[in-house]
């Protein structure tokens, strides 16, 4: 039997993996154009459906490689936020729909600003700064007291996480492990029908991206999960997950990592303030973006073009960063980790996302069939 790591070195690990993790997500992510809000577009504005496909891939291969994860004992999902018993459903509602509204409107995600910063898009870094301090703003500052005080009250007090599974098991009776397979393997059937029906359109490149963003969503819970536990820390004998904000298991997401970036960057001599895996994941993505971008010849200058940009950019970094840390996830965050850790919470929040950014969607077709 092998000696756990030392809270020093698991926390290298978690810190160093996520770098690499990020790495490896901004590549596939340039590569590929893995995008949310881009699925959703392409399919609402031209009928396209190759990237919905991407986007269904990535949930099915993490659907399979995080209840692997949690059926083996590798990682307990019960510590996870999206296995949480308490399931504040409207914050994911409104957090959702706000987030999904002003995805369309900054012309992408949290995760894909960071892809198309890398690859030299200035604009995304207006949408980034802004996401990052309403996301600070949400946690502790100014709105922090509309969704903790507010929207977080409207929630249900489960007596078992919020995986499909163990609802399903207080319904019927089965064993909750049992069923999370079941569920697991209808969401694959689905899948693999969709994909099917879509062979034609779905590129190489977005075969290798959905497979590589579920495939890296595991990586993390493994990572944190499993990498980062201590089931006891040698200086307060705790159960403890070290190199996470959270200091429980962690998937990707891309929010809160924003808000803890800054804090890092304009708090850098406070000694309380470290390093942790999702800022880490977040700048792998920057950089791994970039040097695909260049490999690719693919590297742009790009800024804004009209004033109009400028708002609308700034306008979806503010409801990504309040809609993001409400809905307790953003697209990839929810709409992909959550979604392959079976969560209801992340299905109520993903639902809400869409819907919020076809409201957006459906407001710019008819603005631009009226100018």
């Amino acid at each position: 039997m092998s000696e756990p790591l030392s809270p020093a070195t698991a926390t290298l690990a978690v810190l160093w993996g996520g770098l690499v993790i990020g790495l490896l997500l901004g590549a596939a992510g340039q590569a590929s154009r893995f995008c949310v809000r881009g699925a959703v577009a392409d399919w609402f504005l031209f009928g396209g459906k190759a990237r919905v496909a991407t986007w269904v891939l990535a949930v099915a291969v993490a659907a399979l490689g995080c209840q692997w994860l949690v059926s083996q004992q590798v990682v307990d999902a019960t510590r996870s936020l999206p296995w949480a018993p308490r399931l504040p459903w409207l914050s994911c509602v409104v957090g959702g729909l706000l987030f999904g509204y002003g995805m369309v409107l900054a012309g992408g995600c949290p995760q894909r600003s960071l892809v198309k910063t890398g690859a030299g898009n200035l604009r995304c870094v207006v949408t980034l700064l802004v996401a990052g301090i309403a996301a600070q703003m949400t946690l502790r500052g100014l709105f922090a007291g509309w969704r903790a005080q507010g929207l977080d009250r409207f929630a249900i007090e489960l007596p078992h996480p919020q995986d499909a599974g163990s609802l399903l098991a207080a319904w019927s009776g089965q064993p909750a492990g049992l069923l999370r397979w079941a569920v697991v393997a209808v969401v694959l059937v689905a899948a693999a029908g969709f994909l099917w029906r879509q062979r034609r359109v779905i590129e190489p490149s977005h075969w290798v991206g959905g497979a590589a963003v579920g495939l890296l969503v595991v990586a993390a819970w493994f990572l944190t999960g499993h990498v980062g536990h201590l089931a006891e820390h040698p200086e307060t004998l705790e159960e403890v997950w070290l190199g996470t904000q959270s200091r429980r298991p962690e998937g990707l997401s891309f929010t809160g990592p924003l808000a803890h970036a800054l804090d890092l960057l304009t708090l850098w001599s406070d000694r309380n303030l470290l390093a942790s895996f999702g800022v880490l994941v977040a700048l792998g993505v920057l950089l791994g973006s970039f040097v695909s971008a260049r490999l690719r010849g693919e590297f742009r200058l790009e800024s804004f073009r009209t004033p109009r940009e400028f708002v609308e950019h700034a306008a979806g970094g503010l409801l990504m960063g309040f809609g993001g840390v409400t809905a307790l996830g953003c697209s990839i965050g929810q709409g992909v980790t959550g979604l392959g850790m079976l969560s209801v919470g992340a299905l109520l929040a993903t639902a809400a996302m869409v819907g919020g950014a076809l409201l957006a969607l459906r407001r710019q077709r008819r603005l631009a069939e009226s100018a």
